[in-house]
């Protein structure tokens, strides 16, 4: 049995990470172009942070006795970021396998606390992760993306995992490029205030045209960059695209996406009430394998989170 087959099927849910970015740069005072983590990545002393950040969280996997999925830092890795980032396209793919490198050395100095970790190769979309973005041909998508996802496969993950996707045909192109390396591919979308994508789409309405297209390509789809509370009337109607869903990585803030891009202050929420709104989610989510944070989320959400969960 392979290690996501084992996660699949474990007993309890697995936990991951916060707001990487938002640690960084508003907790921790990093700074990077375009909100682009992977440009650090062989900085010497964001590795050093990032060491500690991770260790957070495993130490949570570790107490609450259940696995970790550990993400790279490749979320701003496809090469349609190379011009903005001041690199070349082949520069921006070197980093992503440094990127899985320095995840995999995180794991070995963890595997025997928290035997479960999964390596997950993140993929970002080709444009801003708030906004509808402007890919329209999921065969174009799937060209885009291919060579950030071969490089990740390649370079050793257990999975790929595209977040704060915004739209149905960047969905499709992604899926389609990473079946192709047999891996399995998980599909995170992010909701506005109102549970639809930036483009306008119903979630379920996505997640139905995207399974629609793949072969229910998808191992499962998870949603994250978005407050509980922006998603959970819809989590809530229990449709049978309901149970496709088996991951949450929400925000700190109940800020809509426009707000949060004008924020110059980091809007860290309540960890206690993110714990509890997550508990009254996992009561409609018998599926859910995976909890963690996004936006503003750090270990102590993801804390609580696990508390409630985990007991």
């Amino acid at each position: 049995m392979s290690k996501f087959e084992k996660f699949m099927s474990a007993d309890r849910p697995f936990l991951t990470d916060g707001g990487m970015e938002t640690w960084l740069f508003f907790q921790q005072n990093f700074e990077a172009p375009e909100f682009a983590a992977i440009v650090l990545m062989n900085d010497d002393q964001v590795r050093l942070a990032l060491q500690r950040y991770f260790s957070e969280f495993l130490s949570l996997a570790q107490k609450a006795g259940t696995g970790f999925v550990l993400d790279t830092n490749t979320w701003r890795g496809c090469t349609s970021w190379a011009e903005k980032l001041g690199m070349s396209e082949d520069a921006l793919l070197g980093l992503s396998r440094d990127a899985v490198e320095f995840a995999n050395s995180i794991r070995s100095q963890w595997v025997e606390r928290v035997p479960g970790i999964l390596l997950n190769g993140v993929i970002g979309p080709s444009g801003d992760g708030y906004s509808a973005g402007d890919i329209s041909d999921a065969k174009a998508a799937q060209d885009l993306h291919a060579p950030q996802v071969a490089v990740l496969a390649e370079s050793g993950v257990d999975m790929i995992s595209a977040i704060t996707i915004t739209n149905v045909e960047e969905a499709i192109g992604i899926t389609r490029a990473a079946k192709q390396t047999g891996l399995p591919v998980v599909i995170s979308f992010t909701v506005e205030t109102d549970g639809c994508l930036p483009a306008g789409d119903a979630l379920g309405a996505a997640i139905m045209e995207v399974d629609a297209a793949t072969d229910s390509g998808p191992a499962y789809y998870m949603i994250n960059c978005a407050h509980p509370d922006h998603f959970r009337d819809t989590i809530a109607l229990q449709e049978p695209w309901t149970r496709r869903v088996c991951a949450i990585r929400a925000n700190a803030s109940r800020m809509s996406h426009e707000e949060l891009d004008n924020s110059q202050e980091l809007d860290e929420g309540d960890p206690d009430e993110f714990g509890l709104l997550h508990a009254e989610l996992a009561q409609q989510m018998p599926q859910l394998r995976v909890v963690g944070g996004c936006c503003g989320t750090d270990h102590r959400h993801v804390g609580r989170v696990s508390a409630h969960l985990h007991g």
